[in-house]
Formats: C-alpha cells, sequence, structure tokens
C-alpha cells in the first residue's frame, strides 16, 4: 500500500505507474484495515514496526486527502440552479455502451426515461450504429463515427450542431467530436466528446498520448474563452493529477466536486470501481442535475446531466487557473506525444 501511494507521485507515464492513480479509495480502505487489525494480533511491535504503521498512517491520509473534494463534505465547485430560463437549458446522456455487448434495449430504455437532449454513445461498432439509428428520429442532429477497436463515437442531438466533425488529435485510430450547440434560447456552446486510449496492457505502455488529448483540448477551450461542455469516457480518475492539470489548464468546473464519486466503471464488480466517465463545463452554467444511471448490461454506468446557462455565475464561481509550472508541464506532454 505504500508502493502504491508513492508510485504515482513520480510523475512518470509508464502505464504500472499510472495505474495506481486509480484505486485510492481501495488502497486507502486497505490500509486503514490493517492499522486496526494489526494491533489485535501483534502486541510486540517493535520501532521498525511503528515506523512502517505510521507510514501506512500517512499514506491512508493522503489518499483520503486526494479523495476529499469528491465527497459532500467538500464545498461544491458548481452551484445548483434555482430557476433560469428554460430555452436555456441542455441535458446530457453519456454511455460507455461496451462494444461486445448487445443489450441495445437498456440503453434505448434510459434514454427514454430520461429525454436527454444529447447522447453520447463511446465504444460504438457498425452493430451499434444500426441499434441506435432510431434515435436519428428524436435526435436529428448527428455525428457518426463507428469503429471496430472500441474507440468510436456516436452523438444524437435534438439541438442543432454547428460545424460539427470529428478529428483524430493525437492517434489515428482514437477519434474525437468537436461541435457547437445551439441551445433553444439561441445560445452557442462549444462541444468536445472524448475518448482517449488508457495507458494499460493491451491497450497502451504509457499515459502520454491520453493526457496529451485531454491537454490540447483543454488549452483550445481556454483559449475559446466560451460556454463550454467536455465529455466522455476520459479513461482517468476524477482525482488524478492529470484530471487536476486538466481542469486548471481548461478552466473547466467538475459537477462531481462537493457531490460524490460517481464511479462510472466497473459496474460488474462493486468492489473495484473508478469514476472514468466525466462532464467538465465552464463557469457559465449552473446545475440542475447530475446522476449516475442504473447498470444496463454496459460495464460502465452512463452518466447524465442537465446544465443551465446562467452567465451571471461566472461571477460567483471560481474558475481554476494554471500555474506557470502547470502550463510548462502541459505543453512538455502535448510535445512528447507529438
Amino acid at each position: 500500500m505504500i508502493v502504491a501511494t508513492l508510485l504515482p507521485l513520480a510523475r512518470l507515464d509508464d502505464w504500472w505507474v499510472r495505474v495506481f492513480d486509480f484505486p485510492r479509495l481501495q488502497i486507502a480502505a486497505v490500509s486503514a484495515a490493517v492499522l486496526v487489525l494489526t494491533p489485535l494480533v501483534r502486541d510486540d511491535a517493535g520501532m521498525l514496526h511503528n515506523l512502517w504503521l505510521a507510514a501506512l498512517a500517512a499514506c491512508t491520509l493522503y489518499q483520503g486527502w486526494r479523495m476529499f473534494p469528491y465527497t459532500p463534505l467538500h464545498a461544491k465547485q458548481v452551484q445548483d440552479s434555482e430557476g433560469g430560463d428554460p430555452a436555456a437549458k441542455i441535458s446530457l446522456l453519456c454511455a460507455n455502451v461496451l462494444m461486445s455487448n448487445r443489450s441495445a434495449a437498456g440503453l434505448c430504455r434510459l434514454i427514454q426515461e430520461n429525454d436527454p437532449d444529447l447522447i453520447l454513445a463511446a465504444e460504438p461498432d457498425g452493430w451499434w450504429q444500426q441499434a441506435l439509428k432510431h434515435l436519428e428520429a428524436s435526435h436529428p442532429h448527428t455525428v457518426q463515427q463507428p469503429q471496430g477497436n472500441t474507440y468510436g463515437l456516436l452523438l444524437y442531438s435534438r439541438l442543432e450542431l454547428i460545424d460539427a466533425r470529428v478529428r483524430f488529435l493525437v492517434e489515428d485510430e482514437v477519434p474525437s467530436i468537436h461541435a457547437r450547440v445551439r441551445l433553444r434560447s439561441g445560445q452557442e456552446i462549444v462541444l468536445r466528446c472524448l475518448h482517449p486510449r488508457p495507458p494499460a496492457p493491451g491497450e497502451s505502455s504509457r499515459s502520454t498520448e491520453r493526457d496529451a488529448e485531454l491537454l490540447l483540448v483543454g488549452k483550445e477551450i481556454k483559449a475559446l474563452q466560451a460556454p463550454a461542455l467536455v465529455c466522455g469516457d476520459m479513461n482517468d480518475v476524477a482525482w488524478s493529477h492529470t484530471n487536476d492539470l486538466f481542469c486548471d489548464v481548461s478552466g473547466l468546473l467538475d459537477p462531481r466536486i462537493g457531490r460524490g464519486f460517481f464511479h462510472t466503471f466497473s459496474s460488474k464488480w462493486p468492489l473495484i470501481r473508478f469514476p472514468l466517465d466525466h462532464v467538465f463545463h465552464s463557469t457559465h452554467f449552473r446545475l440542475v442535475d447530475f446522476r449516475r444511471l442504473p447498470h444496463w448490461g454496459s460495464d460502465h454506468f452512463p452518466v447524465f446531466i442537465k446544465l443551465s446557462f446562467e452567465p451571471d455565475a461566472q461571477a460567483t464561481q471560481d474558475q481554476p487557473e494554471a500555474s506557470a509550472e502547470e502550463h510548462q508541464e502541459a505543453q512538455e506532454k502535448i510535445g512528447k506525444a507529438a
């Protein structure tokens, strides 16, 4: 547990280092259990043993500190909306479908129940494109990039999409969706939909490309200085250093902060769950609703969010700001992936 806590501090991009960004809750739980149980089974502790316990306690506290912002004990980063113009609201359902999964009916049921303005499906192949084709009747504005490598994306919108296109920012086989969305009020917002490749055996030996894609989008959003929404399966946890860096570089807010973990993967293993599917947004929005939806067949839980465009929120919500060191780190990561 001590090694698992210390390794990510090295800031190395190797998958076997970055993987320990994920199980902070599990590491903290096991460490705390060891701290509680050890005195019950061993009463002849010497100096080395006490030092080990002290190090384990420090690791438990550190892991808790890293996760604390994503608990209801922390102040909410995104304010709750108390009204707002109904025509200035936007809702999104984001779901990693699991390409091999064939339970399309379960997802369609959740879409019908929650009635989102936008639907983003990550990991679809041609089968999923056909299975969701009926959505074009209610959500006629689409961007469709099905792929057989688990990195396809399908976007369906009942709101008008402007200048919608697919781009390959870092890797030739990993697409992202770039568009503007016109709200019912006429206000346009920037939309970016992502699903970068994770650092994991069989996927990528390092996190460099994932991090670079996130940071490229973050820098672009910051430069646009416009109302913005970034969503998708980021293959990164809410409490990672890269996530913090992305939010600081982009200036976007995380509705999880002050509300909860909202674990989305794995839906099939209750003790091994991480918050991988994200929705970030600019300070122009307040939150109407944010929920993790029920299991429906995929290995990810879907996420539903409803936001209210309220320009006065900019004056009352603090925008994250990157330091000079963070800007330099982001540029180095992007350069390393080039």
